[in-house]
């Protein structure tokens, strides 16, 4: 229908029309007492109706009826009850007739009830039970849909969030598909605004349900202007009737899971649970979950699976690749006293982890999941028969097939290792006269820079804002002699700058594991690339390096 009317009783709310009838409306409109108001019936006429809807309490909304048939309006009444209307006017009943159908009348009704499975051929090695919580089998996808829920209808229900409004929040991907498939059915507006090494599939997915996606980068501080949080904040405040559920510090959050997701583990163990494994991305799941289930037993332990870098692990929010979970700031959803040991993770472990689980449990998971099947690896050595571990595993593997699950992808950041000769043996071959990875920062002026160059007698060096070991992110650019040369002879007072001011990209990258064959590729094209091992860039390769090894004896082929 085109237009729904809720006719209410005189100063009092209106109860909230059925869900169906909501679903089918295309605008929805209130009328207190009796009477439609020569205002209203000029609004509805506006809008051209084809059909206008009209529900409430009889006789009131049997009176409207009539009266909007009167003012030319084509009116349809719906009601359960006995009644009779002006002639002209419909009437449809608002319960269907006959058996009641197994069928949700919204996506959201099924957010929640996430079945659980054991993980046997994974945990073989472990005396304890070892379950899953499949979280992906969500309507959205994650267990985010269960926040994502709840901060809706709470802000829904405190008058932030009106018809038509805008939702604009910071996401790693799954809480803004959590919201986007709720605003899909409320008619909401949604802006997101992502890190730039989120998986490509999760944008796209994003866009699927119509929201506008702002990428914004992911090496800049949280309070940078153009981080995700920042920019953000900076839209919600600016666009009018904007909403922002602010994850990271809305109650909401963790209460939807203490609501849910702890009682569903509960009772699905039969109360038998005595340690729960979870990933900690804004604190919410493992907060909530852990609240409730210390509630039931206070002796349940409860375990964070943290990236390598993340501050809960002792971190100091350096980059990491791993998705959805880790932190650089400390979230007021986070309740540190709930949780009883924090695991630290490498990209390595959760990345293979995640690739294992999916190949001997038939289960797709995302790389957050093998973060926290990596923890509940090594807690689980420690643990007896009697012992009942619960793992979430938060979202699938779909949206990291451009990543995880992408052998290429793998190679590149130094995960998978190719048969034959690899560039790990070059860099072996090596000769260890230079540190394996000489560089500068981006405060060194272009004269340190040169000194350094002439120094260990190299060509290229790679700009770096941090000391490694070191995160891929945390390469800003290069120095060459070629370019400082050409600059220096152009302005020579080029030498007292920054090397920020003056640097090119960052030097292309190869993983230690990938072939000879491959490197010859690609140095074919670059005087040197970066490599990188488990993500981490380990040192620098050179034509010089690879024909020094082609040189010298080999493996036989």
């Amino acid at each position: 229908m085109d237009v729904l009317v809720v006719v209410a009783p005189p100063g009092a709310a209106s109860s909230p029309p059925p869900a169906r009838l909501l679903a089918r409306a295309n605008h929805c409109l209130t009328i207190e007492g009796r009477e439609a108001t020569p205002d209203t019936v000029a609004d509805l006429r506006a809008r051209i109706p084809h059909s206008v809807g009209v529900v409430g309490p009889v006789p009131d909304a049997v009176h409207i009826a009539t009266q909007l048939h009167r003012a030319g309006l084509p009116v349809t009444l719906y009601t359960d009850e006995d009644v009779t209307a002006g002639a002209g006017v419909d009437i449809a009943a608002v319960t269907e007739p006959g058996p009641k159908m197994d069928v949700a009348d919204s996506l959201t009704e099924l957010v929640g009830h996430t079945p659980m499975v054991r993980l046997d051929r994974v945990g073989r090695d472990l005396s304890c039970h070892l379950i899953a919580k499949l979280e992906y089998i969500s309507p959205g996808g994650s267990v985010k849909d269960r926040p994502a829920l709840a901060m809706i209808e709470a802000a829904e229900e405190a008058g932030l969030l009106r018809p038509g409004g805008t939702i604009v929040e910071p996401t790693s991907g799954n809480t803004g598909v959590g919201l986007a498939t709720v605003a899909a059915r409320r008619r909401y507006r949604c802006i997101f605004t992502m890190p730039d090494k989120i998986a490509s599939e999760k944008i796209q997915l994003l866009r699927a349900y119509g929201a506008e996606v702002i990428v914004c980068p992911t090496t800049v501080a949280p309070d940078h202007p153009d981080s995700y949080y920042s920019v953000a904040k900076r839209l919600a405040d600016t666009i009018p009737g904007a909403f922002q559920p602010d994850q990271y510090h809305n109650p909401r959050n963790p209460a939807a899971h203490e609501a849910t997701t702890g009682p569903e583990i509960w009772e699905q163990t039969a109360g038998r649970i005595t340690h729960f494994v979870a990933g900690i991305g804004t604190g919410g799941t493992i907060t909530g979950v852990g609240r409730y289930l210390k509630s039931r037993n206070p002796s349940v332990k409860i375990v964070g699976a943290d990236p390598e870098g993340s501050v809960y692990s002792g971190g100091s929010g350096r980059p990491y690749l791993v998705e959805g979970i880790g932190e650089d700031i400390w979230p007021d959803t986070y309740d540190p006293t709930i949780v009883d040991r924090v695991v630290m993770v490498s990209d390595r472990d959760s990345f293979l982890t995640a690739r294992r689980v999916t190949r001997e449990e038939g289960i797709l998971i995302g790389g957050s999941g093998g973060t926290a099947v990596w923890a509940a690896l090594q807690v689980g050595r420690e643990l007896g028969a009697d012992d009942v571990m619960v793992v979430l595993l938060p979202d699938s593997g779909r949206g990291y097939l451009s990543k995880v699950y992408n052998d290429e992808w793998m190679a590149d950041y130094g995960f998978l290792r190719a048969g034959g000769e690899t560039v790990g043996e070059i860099m072996a071959r090596k000769a260890a006269v230079l540190p394996p990875l000489v560089h500068v920062h981006p405060d060194e002026t272009v004269r340190a820079t040169i000194a350094l160059l002439k120094e260990f007698g190299v060509s290229q060096v790679p700009v770096l804002k941090a000391e490694p070991p070191l995160a891929l992110a945390e390469v800003v650019g290069s120095a060459t002699d070629r370019s400082l040369l050409d600059r220096a002879f152009h302005d020579p007072a080029v030498v007292n700058r920054p090397v920020a001011e003056v640097m090119d990209a960052p030097l292309p990258t190869i993983g230690m594991g990938e072939t000879v064959d491959e490197a010859a590729t690609r140095l074919q094209a670059n005087t040197a690339v970066i490599v990188l091992d488990g993500g981490h860039p380990v040192g620098i390769l050179t034509r010089s390096d690879l024909l020094d090894f082609l040189a010298g004896p080999r493996k036989s082929r």
